[in-house]
């Protein structure tokens, strides 16, 4: 079984700022297989266009990506994220309505596809640790200035 952990921030306004994500994946047999701590690039022209949203959809992508690129396609795989939109529209039943993270979503969408045995469960941000920490990570080496300072 798969097991991914993916959080997103937007700092130091929400938003707006300066949006980052981090993901962890494991593995029940083999352990972590993979982190990672990145600042989301926007399209130029649209650098105003971030969110907490847009980074915890970049998150949740890029785990697939990474997921699909390296064959986990048929393998069990549970999303865990403290994002109740993500888990919601990507495995339940909330619809998209609007927003700069849609695009991202659509492609999340159509990427998810590809697995024959994915699920998504929400967890609260207490639960989600290592994402929330990855997820600000990039933004400490970037020297982004936090209304609150992580801890």
């Amino acid at each position: 079984m798969i097991k991914v952990y993916f959080d997103g921030a937007c700092e130091p306004v929400n938003p707006g700022g300066f949006a980052s994500y981090g993901l962890v994946i494991f593995c029940s047999y083999h352990g972590e297989l993979y982190r990672t701590s990145k600042l989301f690039r926007p399209i130029k022209g649209h650098e105003r266009e971030t969110s907490n949203n847009v980074a915890e959809y970049s998150a949740f992508l890029h785990a697939l990506e990474w997921l699909d690129k390296n064959a986990y396609n048929d393998e069990k795989i549970i999303f865990f994220g403290d994002s109740k939109l993500v888990i919601e529209q990507m495995f339940g039943s909330w619809k998209m309505r609007g927003g700069f993270y849609i695009p991202i979503a659509l492609k999340a969408k159509q990427l998810l596809k590809k697995f024959t045995n994915i699920t998504g469960q929400w967890i609260p941000r207490e639960q989600n640790d290592i994402a929330d920490k990855l997820s600000k990570e990039s933004l400490i080496e970037a020297g982004v200035k936090f209304k609150i300072q992580p801890i």
